[in-house]
């Protein structure tokens, strides 16, 4: 940037301190940063968690767990199951989880409890415990003991008699330990197998075997018991039932016979008598309406051919000349024709008028009358025949509505009939079922087997369940990385202080100058008094001559990273105030104890060793440190110049090796009016009389958090180098100060970064930037360790 075209009053605004773009979301590269600088937190912690890890382990029994695996095995008892009355299916997961809730019941840990008498084993009832333990128990003694719960419906035992209360007591225990074995038994099911494992930990690792043995052992116990007592109730309950059903079957079957008795409904061959009456009876109206149409018709037919005349007779006569019974019309048809063909024969050979001719013409005449009046006979006989037939079919058609009115009551009776047969004939086979089921439920009492065995017998344990040394070690040092990431976490979220120069120039908007490296040997409250506040404290204050040494490292050390970060601030103000003769530069802080004063004496020093004429200005009339460091002893300074009108020449000195004038202020009392005087007319008038003879003029002002003298001497500067302490100063300070004097802030040629720890700086440089790169540029600080051993000389 060039800052010759940069006027002071157009600076950018100061940036937000909330002001974060879209890429800094998720850095990675700054992540990595975060965990280099906290990698020592990180470390700390981890080596505290593997301490309590190791503690722990110590402190805490070990315990041992023995395991007994059972199986649910259906083929055990396949038959059993073909002749069981209450067989059940253990396909389901519901069924498997109810058998571990069996596992956890009340009732199975007190079958163990007393098979092994743990209320009277005090490796059960009361085992040795960790140190974690024993705290957690303490403290709930003691919040016991604060907040007493209240007794309800308690006794006194110490009202009752020795028998009566050693039965409590024992009684207690028994309820203790029950409670204690079933929240500590383990069961649970392998996958997805049927397989459920049985477990219990211990600090004896015989206790443990055993009483594993014991609920594996309770465990089949309990369910050859369940099968047993479910069948045998299902018997008793059975055979009070076959006793109902018995008498109710009998009572059904009485009622069927008393109702078929009272409404005459008998059976022949499985049918009712008044059915088998009228299928009877159809059957002969059936054949009795045949033989009528017959009857009808031979004698319809007969009359019809008597009804045609006798002249018809022979020829109709023909129709019934197969019949057995016309045997005498079919001799009368015979002479008939013989007669006819005779006469035929005679007409044909002696004429019609021949005597035999006539006679057989009458013979012919005879015989016909004969057939006719046979005719006349046959019907008749047949219409007596017809009429017979008629009478029979009449008298069967009346029987057969007689019947039908009969069956058509016996069916209504039928109704309830087959109802109460039904009814008889389901509890006849409920009963005989009732009776099989019951009969196999007798037959299982005898079948001792059940769908438990087990597949996996406890064994005594050879090496400690718990604590186990890698996990408890490893999941201590997870847990002391966590710590120490979330203290690392939380220290970079406390990180409110200025680090880099990119620091700088996103949250402040000035321009960076450079890092001012710690200089001299640390002190106590990190050397956060070299304005000279420490005098009355010598013990923890550096020394006359190393605070004098720090006052002069750019000029004993002019090839040091100190004086090259100055020399930066120097080509920066030149630049901005290019142009102008005199230059009147302010050096300030927004906290005391920043190091202004030292920046401000090597800054001077340079100037003045490169043969420039400086005035060195101690501004600070209510703390002059800048005064003391330099060990100046003189009796009149700035103020006394100020107030009477003096030069700069009557107040000040010069240092015999670099030129450098230095106009120091002597403290005068409780002196306040310091801001007045510094914006006084006497005060210009003592700029204006020093710009006349130097190219340089700085001036140590007073910090801008707590006085407002720099902002009363600003329109006397022509710009402010400010200092500001590395990892110390907040931004948010600094951001808020430099909005309230934006006429200060305007005229800040740049910023400097103080009391920098090289070490640590190249921790928060980004990937690329030049705080990574700082050990690179030793081969030009040759002058480094010359002037930390000046200064701590």
């Amino acid at each position: 940037m060039n800052y010759a075209n940069f006027p002071l009053d157009k600076r950018k605004p100061l940036p937000s301190s909330d002001a974060v773009s879209a890429e800094d979301f998720i850095d990675v590269e700054r992540l990595l940063g975060m965990a280099a600088r906290q990698a020592k937190v990180v470390a700390a912690c981890a080596a505290i968690g593997l301490f309590l890890g190791v503690l722990y382990l110590q402190t805490t029994p070990p315990t041992y767990m023995a395991m007994s695996r059972v199986l649910i095995d259906e083929g055990l008892n396949k038959v059993v199951d073909e002749v069981s009355a209450a067989s059940v299916s253990m396909q389901t997961d519901s069924a498997i989880l109810s058998q571990i809730e069996i596992l956890h019941s009340a009732r199975l840990a007190a079958v163990v409890v007393d098979k092994q008498k743990l209320d009277q084993n005090d490796a059960f009832m009361d085992p040795p415990t960790s140190a974690v333990s024993k705290a957690a128990d303490f403290v709930r003694g003691v919040v016991r003991y604060f907040r007493p719960s209240p007794a309800v419906g308690t006794t006194d035992v110490t009202q009752l008699d020795p028998a009566t209360r050693d039965a409590m007591i024992a009684s207690s225990r028994r309820d203790y330990a029950i409670l204690k074995l079933q929240n500590e038994v383990q069961a649970e099911r392998i996958g997805r197998s049927y397989v459920i494992s049985i477990a219990y930990q211990a600090t004896d690792p015989a206790l443990a075997t055993a009483v594993t043995k014991a609920y594996a052992d309770a465990y089949l116990a309990d369910q050859l018991d369940a099968s047993f007592d479910a069948t045998e109730r299902a018997a008793v309950w059975l055979q009070g039932r076959l006793t109902e059903l018995r008498e109710s079957s009998q009572a059904a079957a009485l009622a069927v016979e008393k109702f078929r008795a009272e409404h005459g409904l008998a059976v022949d061959d499985g049918q009712l008598i008044s059915d088998k009456q009228l299928s009877d009876l159809n059957g002969q109206l059936i054949e009795a309406q045949a033989d009528t149409a017959r009857a009808s018709a031979r004698y319809q037919q007969y009359k019809s051919i008597v009804e045609s005349g006798s002249d018809n007779a022979f020829r109709d006569a023909a129709i019934s000349a197969d019949q057995p019974s016309n045997s005498v019309i079919s001799t009368l048809k015979t002479r008939y024709l013989t007669v006819a063909k005779r006469q035929q024969d005679i007409e044909a050979n002696f004429g019609a008028e021949h005597p035999q001719a006539v006679a057989l013409a009458k013979e012919k005449a005879d015989i016909s009358a004969q057939i006719f009046g046979e005719l006349k006979q046959l019907t008749e006989s047949y219409r007596n025949e017809y009429e017979v037939a008629l009478a029979r079919e009449t008298a069967l058609r009346a029987n057969v509505a007689l019947a039908a009115g009969k069956s058509s009551i016996d069916n209504q009776s039928q109704v309830k009939l087959r109802e109460l047969e039904q009814k008889a004939t389901a509890l006849s086979t409920l009963y005989q079922t009732f009776l099989g089921r019951y009969e196999e439920a007798s037959q299982q009492q005898s079948f001792p087997v059940g769908k438990i065995r087990v597949i996996s017998d406890a064994t005594l344990p050879k090496s400690a369940a718990t604590p186990r040394m890698s996990i408890v070690l490893g999941l201590s040092l997870v847990l002391g990385v966590m710590m120490g990431a979330g203290v690392g976490g939380l220290n970079e979220f406390r990180e409110r202080f200025f680090r880099t120069g990119e620091d700088v120039r996103d949250r402040v908007g000035l321009k960076f100058l450079g890092y001012l490296p710690i200089i001299g040997s640390k002190v106590v409250k990190d050397d956060r008094r070299d304005d000279g506040q420490a005098d009355v404290k010598t013990a923890q204050s550096p020394s006359t001559a190393e605070r004098r040494a720090r006052m002069r490292v750019s000029i004993d050390a002019p090839a040091s990273m100190f004086s090259e970060t100055l020399r930066s601030a120097k080509i920066a103000f030149d630049v901005v105030m290019e142009g102008q003769g005199s230059r009147v530069i302010g050096v300030v802080s927004v906290l005391p104890g920043e190091g202004k004063s030292t920046v401000a004496a090597n800054l001077a020093g340079l100037l003045a060793a490169n043969g420039s004429k400086t005035l060195l200005v101690d501004g600070d009339l209510r703390n002059p440190g800048l005064s003391r460091s330099l060990g100046m002893e003189a009796e009149q300074g700035l103020m006394e110049a100020v107030v009477s009108g003096q030069t700069w020449q009557s107040v000040g000195k010069i240092d015999r090796q670099t030129k450098l004038a230095i106009v120091p202020a002597v403290p005068r009392g409780h002196f306040s009016h310091t801001s007045e005087l510094l914006s006084s007319a006497g005060m210009r008038r003592f700029i204006d009389n020093a710009k006349e003879t130097f190219e340089y003029i700085i001036v140590d002002l007073p910090p801008l958090g707590p006085v407002v003298d720099a902002k009363a001497f600003a329109p006397l500067a022509d710009g402010f180098v400010l200092v500001t302490e590395w990892g110390r100063t907040p931004r948010a300070m600094v951001q808020s100060i430099l909005s309230s004097e934006s006429y200060i802030a305007n005229k800040i040629v740049g910023v400097v970064l103080n009391k920098v720890d090289l070490k640590k700086l190249a921790k928060y440089g980004s990937i690329g930037g030049s705080e990574k790169f700082f050990d690179r540029y030793s081969s030009y600080y040759l002058e480094k360790s010359e002037a930390r051993t000046k200064a701590n000389t």
